[in-house]
């Protein structure tokens, strides 16, 4: 999946040595790198589509498999929650084992899990086929930037990322609409059943295209630094979803919380022990690598949780059905695709700085979803504007912060430092439909007196015409609140982000004055 030069470090060198990093970087081994790039870009979009498509079946589920709203929580957390607790071990066992075996491993491991996904019968089934699901994502997802980076000179790099951000946006942003599509004509089910013919085409164009390529002097996988940060995020996770309904204050959340908290703290006393960290915990001493990944946790956060609560939104409050309600957030996607396809992004960044583009990309994003909560909430005019700025907040974030973060690392750790991005981008979405869901229902259960667990089977239990409208009201009231909730962390995120980055560049310009 790398070029030529990166296919066997042996061969490359003449010895036992990896090439230098110039020459990983160069880009100029492999004739078929644009090849490559959109084979895994394929099959990056066919995951990075489970972390959204899901979203548009939620009023399907709730009806068919007769599924709360924190089993819905789950069916869409188990999915990144996994994927993020392995991506890093994931990439680790990539580079020491063969990148092109782990990529088909994944593929044929993503194909079965959909499949059993697509016939589950129970909300149990359901969770347990998405998170092995998550298992084969982890392993597709591991090299993709590192590749990227590696295999594109200087003056290929910024368009491939270009390409490479656009497909992790069309990603998160397109499920809602290719899941209405199917769920217009088909059952839920087949939002999972499509996974597998591109499985089957990915796997084919993986074993006909992709050299193999592996590092025999990596580090060993860290598997009980995967333990432990799986254990921890769930945990942690787990708290914030079953808040609201067992109260925040009992000892149900009480004792999640704190399992989680003490497991990740568990795992960083053993990152910091161990000569072969999943997790390189100096990484966070670079000021422009802690300001790039709180950048990119918050755009996934934003993302992940707006879509959560936006096809409720449509569905539910508007009246939209599966193929309209995913129809209508498809502005977002094609502003993404748009705006990064013709370069804006990358015309941007090195006329404002780094700092500078993102805290503008997030700005957008936090103004779009104010303007859904403030605008969109009784028609889809305000929507549609908020989805717009959304998408170009995006397009212009995602790209310059992957370049930052790629950029604070050295070249011979591209793969961690890819996988450290995918793995906060996961926890960040999945942290997103975790908080902005939590404050949804506590908002919901604030307004009105319902001890049913979803909208749906609220209004069912309502004894009137009146107290419907009063729940639909209060609902929407949930919806608007949680949206602004987001807003403000992403904007926050932003501001947060560009000043730690602001000093970075800062410190470095004085050492090399002193220099």
């Amino acid at each position: 999946m790398t070029a030529t030069t990166a296919e066997n470090p042996s061969a490359a060198t003449g010895g036992g040595h990896p090439p230098p990093s110039s020459q990983l970087r160069s880009g100029r081994g492999d004739p078929h790198r644009w090849l490559i790039l959109g084979v895994i870009c394929l099959a990056q979009l066919t995951v990075l589509l489970d972390n959204t498509v899901l979203n548009v079946a939620i009023p399907s589920l709730t009806r068919e498999l007769d599924a709360s709203t924190s089993d819905i929580q789950w069916m869409i957390n188990a999915y990144s929650l996994v994927q993020s607790g392995l991506l890093l071990t994931a990439g680790s066992s990539a580079d020491r084992y063969g990148r092109k075996k782990m990529l088909a491993a994944g593929l044929v491991l993503f194909g079965a899990g959909s499949l059993v996904a697509g016939l589950a019968q129970s909300t149990g089934q359901l969770i347990a086929a998405r998170a092995g699901m998550g298992v084969g994502g982890a392993l597709l997802m591991t090299t993709t930037l590192a590749v990227v980076v590696q295999i594109f000179d200087d003056k290929e790099r910024v368009r491939a990322i270009g390409v490479w951000a656009t497909v992790n946006s069309l990603g998160f942003a397109a499920g809602p609409l290719i899941g209405g599509v199917m769920l217009d004509h088909f059952w839920w089910g087949a939002i999972f059943l499509i996974n597998i013919p591109v499985a089957v085409i990915g796997l084919i164009a993986v074993i006909a295209l992709v050299p193999e390529s592996k590092n025999r002097l990596g580090d060993r996988p860290d598997l009980v630094g995967a333990l432990l940060s799986t254990v921890g995020m769930t945990g942690v996770v787990y708290a914030i979803i079953s808040g609201p309904q067992h109260g925040w204050t009992s000892a149900h959340v009480g004792f999640s919380a704190l399992v989680g908290l003490v497991v990740l703290g568990a795992f960083v006393v053993w990152e910091l022990r161990i000569p072969y960290p999943m997790l390189d915990m100096h990484f966070f001493r670079n000021q422009q690598f802690t300001g790039a990944v709180a950048g990119a946790i918050l755009v996934a956060f934003g993302m992940g949780g707006s879509l959560f609560l936006l096809t409720q939104h449509l569905q539910f409050v508007l009246g939209y059905g599966a193929l309209e309600a995913g129809l209508r957030t498809a502005p977002m996607a094609l502003t993404v695709v748009v705006l990064n396809l013709t370069g804006v992004g990358a015309r941007i960044l090195p006329k404002l700085g780094t700092p500078a583009t993102i805290a503008t990309g997030m700005s957008c994003l936090a103004a779009g979803l104010a303007a859904i909560a403030l605008l969109g909430g009784d028609s889809y005019g305000g929507m549609l504007l908020g989805l717009v700025v959304m998408g170009a907040g995006i397009s212009v974030a995602m790209p310059a912060m992957a370049n930052a973060i790629m950029s604070a690392i050295p070249p011979e750790k591209a793969g961690v430092g890819a996988g450290v991005n995918g793995t906060l981008a996961e926890f960040g979405n999945g942290l997103g439909v975790a908080v902005l869901g939590a404050v949804l229902n506590s908002r919901f259960a604030a307004l009105v007196s319902v001890s049913a667990a979803s909208l749906p089977a609220a209004l069912a239990a309502a004894k009137s015409g009146a107290e419907r409208e009063r729940i639909a009201d209060a609902f929407s009231s949930g919806l608007a609140t949680s949206q602004l909730v987001g807003a403000v962390a992403v904007l926050l995120g932003g501001v947060l982000a560009a000043a730690l980055l602001r000093r970075a560049e800062r410190a470095g310009s004085a050492v090399k004055a002193v220099a």
